[in-house]
């Protein structure tokens, strides 16, 4: 669960008469402790191109809950099956060890009775200790959206608040457009929440919902807020980043006093997104001095992020600040020359902090300390010669084509080769792809394999779905009864680029396939103006990489 709280008596400083002041206990933070509200089970599923299954959104719980935020807000209960389903499973299934899970909603109706209110009623029967409702705090939508007025609309609030509160539940409220209804209407925004404090709410969330607001406009607005709200509520932020400033108007709410940050695993979001948790946790944690995972949970990050990514088939910006691929990657010969001398010369905070690494990219750009450093990295011996014969070679081919900081498998294979190691795996005497079109339209494609190893020929053919999955069938039959093993590997991407579009079919393409054993992932590279060849090359240096690592 979130970390331990110390309970106090709700105090009249927003305003309200004393005969509100013997209600519910209120929630105070230990010092310096900032929660982490993950709501990338609900609003992240709003980014375009992204679909869970109950069985993924149970998974993404699991390891939200292994790094350590204190609530997962888990979907909105009877919005749709697969939420209703979802908050019937997690009472058996989910669990949590670490964190709270939330069910999301919203206040009752306009004119509305909370008894009878089926939103209401939804967020009792999923049965979770925390509950998050949003409401309206911008004057113009509840008159043009609602189309009521806006006593009903604080009525709405202080209702639903109260009915929450009374089945026990936390009440945290979402206030919606809460920065452009201050704006517009700050008399009305503070009623509004100030008919969540008092009538329960622990956590009020002050929402930049339009994503418009910029970092000293949101400053300004929560520390106005948090001198009227005092300590009788958690003031938290919820951002969205249609501006590019999601994070920072996250990190400014909290140096204006908000403790409770509220945003998505990657960033994941309608729009542009909303506030990466990935990013804003590590700045508030180890940049500001802020409490937000349990002890040893911070360098989580990077493995929780891409297993995240992996699960909604979306795949992780490599560039992604702490977690990306390249967060740490050098590739200029001059910073991997100081890096050598001194680790942080080159890097802001050690990468082990967030469960990242150092990487030193290889490429034409590269040095003979970057190429020194990759062959001690590989375990490699190299002396100057070879140092410079892989230097040669690697710019000589990166000027055909390739490019080896994205195919880490072709690189350790053409420096082994370099310092004299030849495979012994397998010798291909040819490979033939033939493809038909049938009378009735449908094409088909066969591939044939011969194969030496050793003094044993193979010769294998196959169909397939197209040239590079006939090939690859073919070949694997060919090596499947000496190298059991490969069974084991498994190609899991296939990238085509045309190099000189301005040659049309007669282009120079590059093909990179990425390939996993299961404990290992790793990318090849092949580049000519025959597409079957470049496929080739890239699937044959793949099995060459799973067999030199698999025997």
């Amino acid at each position: 669960m979130p970390a331990p709280y110390v309970a106090k008596k709700r105090s009249t400083s927003v305003g309200v008469s004393s005969s509100t002041s013997d209600m519910s206990a209120r929630l105070v933070l230990p010092a310096n402790q900032v929660e982490v509200f993950d709501t990338t089970l609900r609003d992240g599923m709003q980014v375009e191109g992204v679909s869970a299954s109950v069985i993924d959104k149970l998974r993404i719980a699991e390891q939200l809950d292994h790094l350590g935020v204190h609530y997962i807000e888990g979907g909105w209960p009877g919005a749709n099956p697969k939420d209703e389903e979802f908050f019937a499973r997690a009472k058996t299934e989910l669990q949590l060890t670490t964190s709270m899970l939330v069910a999301f909603g919203s206040t009752r109706r306009p004119a509305g009775k909370v008894d009878d209110d089926a939103t209401l009623r939804n967020l009792i029967n999923a049965e979770t200790q925390a509950v998050c409702i949003v409401a309206k705090s911008w004057d113009y939508h509840v008159e043009t959206a609602l189309q009521t007025t806006l006593v009903e609309g604080v009525a709405m609030v202080a209702d639903s608040v109260k009915f929450l509160d009374g089945h026990g539940r936390m009440v945290m409220v979402d206030l919606e457009h809460f920065f452009d209804g201050f704006k517009h209407n700050k008399e009305f925004t503070l009623r509004v929440l100030e008919a969540a404090v008092v009538n329960g709410a622990t956590h009020l969330v002050l929402c930049d919902t339009n994503g418009g607001s910029l970092p000293h406009e949101i400053e300004a607005t929560v520390a106005e807020v948090a001198r009227h709200v005092g300590s009788d509520a958690i003031i938290g932020i919820h951002c969205h980043d249609d501006t590019g400033c999601a994070v920072a108007n996250s990190l400014a709410a909290v140096r204006a006093g908000a403790r409770h940050v509220q945003g998505t695993l990657n960033g994941l979001g309608e729009r542009t997104g909303n506030t990466n948790l990935t990013t804003i946790i590590p700045n508030l944690q180890l940049k500001m001095g802020f409490t937000c995972l349990p002890a040893g949970r911070l360098e989580r990050l990077t493995a929780v992020s891409n297993h995240v990514a992996e699960v909604l088939n979306r795949p992780l910006n490599p560039q992604a600040p702490y977690v990306g691929m390249s967060a740490f990657a050098h590739k200029a010969g001059l910073h991997v020359s100081a890096i050598v001398r001194a680790k942080d010369a080159y890097e802001h905070i050690s990468p082990d902090l967030v469960g990242n690494g150092t990487r030193f990219l290889v490429s034409e750009m590269a040095g003979r300390a970057t190429i020194a450093m990759k062959a001690q990295e590989l375990g490699l011996q190299a002396d100057g010669a070879v140092l410079s014969t892989i230097l040669d070679e690697l710019k000589r081919l990166e000027f055909e084509g390739y490019h080896f900081e994205a195919a880490d498998a072709s690189l350790e294979l053409l420096m082994r080769r370099a310092i004299g190691w030849q495979q012994e795996f397998f010798n291909v005497e040819s490979m033939r792809v033939i493809t038909d079109e049938s009378t009735s339209g449908a094409f088909t494609t066969e591939a044939t394999v011969k194969v030496w190893m050793g003094e044993e020929r193979e010769v294998h053919t196959a169909e397939g779905n197209g040239p590079v999955n006939a090939i690859d069938t073919a070949l694997r039959a060919c090596l499947a009864k000496k190298f059991p093993q490969l069974s084991r590997v498994h190609l899991t991407d296939y990238k085509v680029r045309i190099l000189d579009s301005s040659s049309a079919t007669g282009a120079v393409t590059r093909v990179l396939i990425d390939a996993t054993d299961g404990d290992r992932t790793w990318t090849t590279i092949g580049v000519s103006p025959n597409i079957i060849e470049a496929s080739w090359r890239a699937l044959e240096e793949s099995l060459i990489y799973g067999l030199l690592h698999l025997t």
